[in-house]
């Protein structure tokens, strides 16, 4: 991740300075016509914020203003995560541009929530839900665990956001997990939680944690299938680290 006020120039595939105004600019290099002449992924992380923004500000076209504020922020994730406060204090921007991006950003989940629930999520590696989890964990600057609650086909009933802050064993309280499985009839989770630190690797009270839940989920015969932890791009399974405990009695 990106940290300061520092980005790289390649991330930000800087255009000709000859050209101040948008409109002069080659039309491949406009980040409207290059995203459909070339697809979205060759833009920038700067291109990228400029066609959400759609104008700049006097004196400062909007791909300068997007790399303005990618440099202030510190990098795209920083801007998504921003408080509102946050992000209307700073120049170009203000609460009609904030309503805009998180409405984009809801809508990036809910799709990726659907694509989830209609894949065969039977895979607790499936790639589905790894986006999904990621889409909803990622940007958060501070600890959350959250559980998916799935059927006996491993299909997504609910996804639940149930213990906030420092996260350790005994912040974790199995009863309430086990209550919510309840309530959606679930016969199998998916355990998730992030590190805001960036770390993708399993401490030992996320293996605590783990193994507490494990326990009070078997008494009302619901499976444990994975811990994920979300640790910026990356996601650690505990499944495919093999550190997940054997469900007993299955």
């Amino acid at each position: 991740m990106l940290k300061g006020s520092v980005l790289k120039a390649s991330s930000l595939n800087e255009a000709p300075l000859k050209y101040s105004v948008l409109k002069d600019w080659p039309e491949l290099e406009r980040p409207r016509e290059k995203l459909v002449h070339l697809g979205p992924s060759s833009l920038s992380d700067a291109e990228l914020l400029a066609i959400f923004l759609r104008t700049g500000v006097k004196g400062c076209h909007v791909v300068d203003l997007a790399r303005q504020l990618l440099l202030s922020f510190g990098s795209l994730g920083a801007v998504f995560s921003a408080s509102q406060e946050d992000f209307c204090a700073r120049h170009g921007l203000g609460l009609a541009k904030y309503v805009q991006l998180q409405a984009c950003l809801e809508m990036s989940k809910r799709y990726l929530a659907e694509k989830m629930r209609t894949s065969d999520c039977s895979l607790t590696s499936s790639q589905a839900t790894r986006d999904y989890l990621l889409s909803e964990l990622r940007f958060e600057n501070r600890e959350i665990f959250a559980v998916l609650f799935l059927d006996n086909q491993h299909q997504v009933l609910a996804f639940e956001r149930l213990f906030f802050g420092t996260l350790d064993a005994a912040a974790v309280y199995p009863r309430v997990v086990v209550e919510q499985a309840l309530k959606h009839h679930a016969a199998a989770v998916i355990l998730t939680h992030n590190h805001p630190s960036g770390i993708a690797e399993a401490s030992l009270a996320d293996k605590q944690i783990t193994n507490k839940l494990i326990q009070a989920l078997q008494l009302i015969d619901v499976r444990v299938l994975d811990h994920i932890i979300v640790a910026g791009n990356q996601c650690y399974s505990f499944a495919e680290h093999n550190e997940l405990p054997s469900f007993k009695g299955k």
